[in-house]
């Protein structure tokens, strides 16, 4: 003989024990303000490092063009970093796009070179392509072949932008070279780099409330 329980006594247990339903796997993708608030602080902290590399890549551009054209693609990491960093931290749906579109906005307002409607589509570009690898993941892998995958995703979309609209009519050598240097630097800075950083910063003990943080702190 089997027993069964009424869908009322069902209903009244969950409710005893907090239960909810599909809770841990709707709850964790959902949004929380503490996820807001802290993909806010790294867009925001993101965009004013962009705002010195704005100035700051001038330098190496002026030796990089010269030797080969297409080489400064090697430059672009330190503006690709905050989309990932922010989904490695925050590890949800929309993360990458949120923070390196924040980060290009606080470049934006102060103002750049390039103007304020083409920063955005580029920080928007940028975000999508780090943030289709981790939907590809379905936003449960976070290890670091992930983040450098990311971290080209985030190159190759912005380096094909950038050729459409400040490199249009360049040779297939340039094109060639370009977005190779461009996957390459963000592989390794906007990837592998973020990859590290976010670890480091889980290590302290900051991101306890956070998925990353926890885990990191389990590790050590």
């Amino acid at each position: 003989m089997h027993a069964s329980a009424s869908p009322s006594t069902v209903r009244s247990s969950d409710a005893a024990s907090g239960a909810r339903p599909n809770g841990p796997r709707s709850g964790r993708l959902r949004w929380r303000v503490v996820d807001i608030v802290v993909a806010s602080v790294i867009g925001v902290a993101s965009g004013l490092i962009f705002l010195l590399w704005n100035i700051g890549y001038l330098g190496p551009k002026t030796l990089l063009e010269p030797l080969l054209p297409g080489l400064q693609g090697l430059l672009d990491g330190p503006w690709l970093f905050a989309g990932v960093l922010g989904a490695l931290i925050i590890r949800k749906p929309g993360a990458a796009i949120y923070t390196e579109t924040l980060a290009a906005v606080v470049s934006a307002l102060v103002g750049n070179q390039w103007g304020g409607f083409l920063t955005l589509e580029a920080g928007l570009v940028q975000g999508l392509g780090a943030e289709i690898i981790f939907l590809v993941f379905f936003y449960r892998a976070w290890s670091l072949p992930v983040a450098i995958l990311a971290g080209a995703g985030a190159a190759l979309a912005g380096g094909i932008n950038n050729l459409i609209l400040w490199y249009a009519g360049a040779d297939a050598a340039f094109t060639v070279i370009y977005l190779i240097s461009t996957t390459v630097s963000g592989a390794v800075i906007a990837g592998a780099l973020s990859w590290f950083l976010a670890r480091g910063i889980a290590a302290t003990g900051a991101l306890d409330r956070f998925a990353s943080g926890r885990e990191r702190r389990e590790l050590v």
